[in-house]
């Protein structure tokens, strides 16, 4: 197998590799990881024909600028950036041919927070426990457990023939700096005031300024508990909204501990993890109390918006 480089002139303001996670591992202390959007991850590899648990490049905010040093597909989904590729401009949620020697060049950003570049084959760092997700806070996984640098230079597939051109035909997951989610109740909603669901499907919360991969600190009225009993600390989940004593409540996310003590008011669902993921400090959410049903159907037709990019044909 011949390989290339992806080559890091600019990183960007922070750029990591991600794959799906390092699962099977939280028994042990070993956290999650993977990207804080995996329905555009997983969707940039299908465009370019891997498996949705190759590695790609999550970039936040400011995108990177890369040399591609090896023939490969790229696609370039999630937030909307502007991306040229030398001199032509790059479509987002759509395959092109990158040649050896080209420049990936992020620009403005248009709407979202997050893009994932995937490249023909996967970014072949060495994986960690079977993952190449890199966690920030334990440096672990990716490249060199950290986010990238200018300068390093990530291994890549060399890319032999031509793969058709997949567009995923403008599929977006649009936030604007605001998304409505939709929660179930958590498993110590009775640990709260009785109308305190209602004040948590009743306001805006503005991400705060100090949020991160592992968490998004939520800023709004507060959600008064009525137990001040210390819970034993258990297992948690992305999606998991955690109450501290002060009131003021964590929405969980890719980077998160594997346990935690602070009682859970709700959950987001897994069909609006990728629009939550999306997001970035100073923007709003909105909570909407769902049930069971109305979940696994959202995460039905949600993955439905994928299986339709799972085996294109060429489209050009």
């Amino acid at each position: 197998m011949s390989t290339g480089t992806l080559v890091v002139l600019k990183p960007g303001l922070l750029t990591t590799v991600q794959d799906l996670g390092r699962h099977g591992h939280q028994a042990s202390g070993v956290p999650v990881a993977g990207p804080m959007d995996a329905f555009s991850h997983r969707l940039a590899n299908q465009l370019v024909g891997n498996s949705s648990g190759d590695a790609t490049l999550e970039a936040t905010l400011i995108g990177p600028e890369l040399i591609v040093e090896a023939t490969t597909t790229v696609a370039i989904c999630g937030a909307h950036f502007e991306v040229t590729c030398d001199d032509r401009q790059v479509t987002i949620g759509e395959a092109f041919p990158v040649a050896r020697g080209q420049r990936l060049k992020f620009g403005r950003l248009l709407e979202g927070a997050r893009a994932y570049i995937a490249v023909a084959g996967g970014v072949q760092t060495d994986p960690v426990l079977a993952s190449r997700a890199t966690h920030l806070v334990s440096h672990a996984g990716g490249f060199k457990g950290r986010a990238l640098l200018s300068g390093d230079r990530l291994p890549i597939m060399e890319q032999h023939g031509h793969r058709p051109v997949r567009r995923s035909a403008g599929l977006t997951l649009p936030t604007k700096g605001r998304a409505l989610l939709r929660v179930m109740p958590g498993p110590q909603v009775d640990w709260f005031q009785a109308d305190t669901l209602k004040t948590l499907a009743g306001v805006s919360f503005r991400i705060s300024p100090q949020s991160n991969r592992m968490g998004y600190r939520l800023q709004g009225p507060p959600l008064v508990r009525l137990d001040a009993r210390e819970l034993i600390s258990e297992p948690l989940g992305i999606g998991a909204i955690q109450v501290p004593t002060a009131g003021e409540p964590i929405l969980l996310m890719a980077d998160r501990q594997t346990a935690g003590g602070y009682p859970k008011i709700g959950y987001v669902i897994s069909a609006d993890l990728p629009l939550a993921g999306q997001l970035a400090p100073g923007d709003f959410i909105e909570f909407h109390m769902c049930t069971r049903q109305e979940a696994v159907a959202a995460l039905i037709a949600r993955e439905r918006q994928l299986l339709r990019y799972a085996d294109l044909k060429d489209a050009s």
